[in-house]
């Protein structure tokens, strides 16, 4: 596992979550005082990287108009990527 700076946009959210916007406004607030604590996790499959979970910070990092976001970058297979996505 390494950690990286990734560009937003270069990161796939392939599962749709509904987050608590009061969470994502503290972290904003957090994010933009102090800057980001904890990386999400990402898997990259075959130079392509996907987030399932750190769905709040992602949002807030969005939001506050950061271009990238720091990663736990864990490289997988095709079958770890559809075994996330049943």
């Amino acid at each position: 596992m390494r950690i990286l700076d990734i560009p937003l946009a270069a990161i796939r959210r392939p599962l749709r979550r509904d987050n608590d916007s009061e969470k994502v406004r503290a972290l904003m607030e957090s994010i933009a005082a102090i800057g980001q604590q904890e990386p999400i996790d990402v898997l990259e499959v075959d130079g392509q990287y996907y987030g399932f979970s750190g769905c709040h910070r992602y949002e807030a990092c969005q939001r506050l108009g950061q271009l990238t976001i720091r990663c736990k970058v864990r490289r997988a297979s095709a079958a770890v990527l559809k075994f996330h996505l049943a």
